[in-house]
């Protein structure tokens, strides 16, 4: 080959630059800092964009209310209750498996935590005996399902309706009213308020950034991605599989006793029905959020938005003058657009 032919190896070009050669170094568009955010994060930022669409049209539909802070104080009562379960959810269907035993979770360990209240003993040792039962159902679940080599969605939802039996046939149906709750230190510090704004939600904040860097920082995260992308791969890296498939049903009962013994110190009474409101809300969350259903890749902030979105939906619907009916419409309708919304993206962080 002719010298006119080869390549100069010294030009900018090649990668090296040239002495006295100002000229900056080509990189990719995706090494931009804003750029490489949103490519890592186009899940949850797909789904903050639905609930401020959303937003938009209830506001623009009632502008009084929606301009008010008791609305956005209501939904921030409960939110947190949802966020303590919907938070877990993603570490399980990342791992591809399915929970929905967590209701009766909930209203078993809030019912452990009404009767130590009952009791006369003090409630930080009932939110202590509510998180070890929420643990030990978790790991029970959990061992069914890996060690007893049952499918997640048949025995989860076996074990929601053996709790709920147990629930029901022990109390008969009856409620606990705990009224001492309200001069409790536990209550000041879980479920007081704080400048008008109620402290739950900071505590629900706080367990979705700590849960964030799990999912993203940490050695767990990694593997409950990799064992839900290919099993097989991730035992052959040295990953215990079985091992980590419990500690997702784990954790989904540790946040599902939390989210009970809140639901307990916001109302100031158990109900044997404790819990049963949340399945479809919690499991739509989670998909809305942008955690599809393959495993091996989710989002808990993403998460964290959809149980947002979600809460805000019977609330906005009821506020900008529409009849309850009108509820159970919208919410199919924004779960079905987010979800064509994340398929049209999926194919390119999958």
């Amino acid at each position: 080959m002719s010298k006119t032919m080869e390549p100069d190896l010294h030009e900018p070009s090649a990668g090296i630059s040239r002495p006295g050669n100002p000229r900056k170094e080509w990189k990719h568009p995706s090494d931009h800092w804003m750029r490489g955010f949103i490519l890592d994060n186009r899940a949850a930022l797909g789904t903050l964009a639905v609930f401020v669409v959303m937003m938009t049209v209830f506001m623009i539909a009632n502008p009084t209310v929606f301009t008010t802070w008791y609305l956005y104080s209501s939904v921030l009562t409960t939110l947190p209750v949802a966020l303590f379960v919907v938070v877990p959810l993603v570490f399980v269907v990342t791992c591809g498996e399915i929970d929905l035993s967590f209701p009766a979770t909930m209203g078993f360990a809030s019912w452990v935590f009404a009767l130590v209240v009952q009791s006369g003993y003090d409630p930080f040792l009932g939110i202590a005996a509510a998180i070890a039962t929420g643990t030990l159902l978790g790991f029970l679940v959990g061992s069914l399902v890996v060690y007893g080599g049952l499918s997640s969605l048949i025995a989860t939802l076996g074990m929601n309706f053996l709790l709920r039996g147990l629930i029901q046939i022990i109390n008969e149906g009856k409620s606990t009213a705990l009224t001492s709750l309200a001069d409790s230190w536990a209550y000041k510090i879980f479920s007081s308020q704080l400048y008008g704004i109620p402290v739950q939600i900071f505590w629900a904040i706080g367990f979705v950034v700590l849960s964030a860097l799990l999912y993203n920082r940490h050695r767990f995260g990694a593997q409950v991605k990799v064992v839900g992308d290919n099993p097989d791969s991730a035992q052959q890296m040295g990953i215990d599989v079985k091992r980590v498939r419990v500690k997702v049903f784990v954790f989904v009962g540790i946040g599902a006793a939390i989210a009970g013994t809140f639901s307990v110190m916001i109302n100031f009474t158990w109900w044997p029905t404790a819990g049963d409101g949340y399945l479809l809300p919690v499991l739509a969350s989670v998909f809305v959020g942008g955690t599809p259903t393959w495993g091996g890749v989710g989002t808990v902030v993403g998460g964290a938005i959809g149980a947002v979105t979600v809460s805000f939906i019977q609330t906005g619907v009821v506020a900008a003058g529409l009849s309850g009916f009108y509820v159970q419409f919208f919410n199919g309708l924004i779960i079905i657009l987010s979800l064509l919304g994340h398929k049209w993206n999926q194919a390119r962080y999958r």
